[in-house]
């Protein structure tokens, strides 16, 4: 499991992680009824590509900051850069997009991190 600590963690943070994530996507869909969220689904799988060699803690603007100064926000090819606007070295991670258009990447290109 992973364990997303807000920015500034500390000891008494570890108590209470702000989200835990299991660390394979394939977990998802064992241990859920209905099938997983898709929203969870993506951010699972971008915190599992990314976790082996960079720090990875929530962001107050999205849903990741990684290495202490980029900003990731998870969605489908629908998001839009509403939540992330203003915010220096931030990008949009889309599902369903083959491409990268302007601040989107496609969130199948993580997979090559692996």
């Amino acid at each position: 499991m992973y364990l997303l600590q807000p920015k500034n963690y500390s000891v008494a943070s570890l108590q209470k992680p702000e989200k835990i994530y299991l660390n394979n996507t394939n977990l998802l869909y064992t241990l859920s009824e209905e099938g997983p969220n898709s929203g969870t689904s993506r951010e699972v799988f971008f915190y599992n590509q990314l976790a082996g060699l960079h720090q990875i803690v929530q962001s107050k603007e999205a849903d990741f900051l990684v290495d202490n100064q980029y900003t990731f926000e998870i969605g489908g090819k629908n998001k839009t850069t509403t939540q992330i606007k203003g915010v220096e070295k931030s990008w949009l991670v889309k599902d369903d997009i083959i491409q990268p258009v302007g601040r989107a990447i496609p969130l199948w290109l993580f997979g090559f991190l692996y």
